[in-house]
């Protein structure tokens, strides 16, 4: 039987990598993408020009080792063009696409400005990684799943998008510009479901919580900090990826809405899925 494939931006560590991982054990394969492919390459983070863990080449290694195949694509989500035509390789190597996961989030200065203070060429570059970039990739790919009348796409939200701060940014609040560009992002899956309620595919959010990530650490969060808030470990959402790519979600979990996956976790891990969870 052919193995299905998922495509996933920002797969070069946290939630990306992992949802790799716990699709290929699944049986998946992986297009995967992110700004770093080898390791000890340096990038831009909203705290500076940094070299972190993690990369696609290390992600495929992972993904080979449990069974699958990944196709790294290097891809910057403000580069619109180059994650259209990554897409387009991984259509044209796979013959498909089954699941598209947009994961990978802008990374760069303005998401902690306070509102008088963020400019418009912030402005742009949030909103085109995490709204006009998503939104050309489900252009890309979701024509072919509607020709094969099946398909998922799982778009990362913010609990941020629809909730006010509790402090400003600077003081453990956070700002306007990321929130209000995932909020917008959120609206995208209700619309895609009406659209297209025949054609055999369907659209989710998801909401991670919080999820100690190699940009926290660098940025200067540690443990101790996060202990403040109820985190959720990268691994645990993979494996409400990987559930949800091949089972129904439970109603209960308020499917058209937003899939809150740190609840979904802990009530997976109730149902005894532990194979997804290791």
């Amino acid at each position: 039987m052919k193995r299905k494939t998922a495509f996933i931006t920002g797969a070069s560590r946290g939630i990306g990598a992992e949802s790799a991982v716990a699709l290929a054990k699944a049986g998946w394969n992986v297009a995967i993408t992110a700004r770093t492919l080898v390791d000890g390459e340096s990038q831009d983070y909203v705290m500076g020009r940094k070299v972190l863990t993690g990369s696609l080449e290390a992600t495929a290694a992972a993904v080979k080792a449990v069974g699958g195949e990944a196709l790294c694509l290097r891809g910057d989500i403000l580069e619109q063009a180059g994650m259209v035509a990554a897409a387009t390789k991984a259509l044209e190597h796979f013959g498909s696409i089954d699941l598209l996961f947009n994961n990978a989030v802008y990374q760069g200065p303005g998401n902690q400005e306070y509102v008088l203070d963020v400019t418009n060429e912030q402005l742009q570059a949030i909103y085109q990684g995490n709204v006009f970039t998503p939104l050309a990739l489900i252009k890309a790919i979701m024509p072919s799943m509607i020709e094969h009348k099946t398909g998922i796409i799982l778009n990362m939200v913010s609990y941020t998008a629809f909730n006010d701060p509790p402090a400003p940014a600077d003081k453990g609040g956070w700002g306007f510009a990321y929130p209000s560009s995932k909020a917008a992002f959120g609206r995208m899956a209700g619309s895609l479901r009406v659209e297209h309620a025949d054609a055999g595919i369907k659209v989710f959010n998801i909401e991670p919580g919080t999820v100690f990530t190699e940009v926290m650490k660098a940025s200067g969060i540690d443990e101790e900090v996060m202990k403040r808030f109820k985190a959720c470990t990268p691994q645990s959402i993979a494996a409400v990826v990987a559930w949800l790519a091949e089972n129904e979600p439970l109603e209960e979990w308020n499917p058209n809405d937003i899939l809150r996956a740190p609840a979904i976790a802990k009530q997976l891990k109730l149902l005894g899925v532990e194979s997804l969870l290791s």
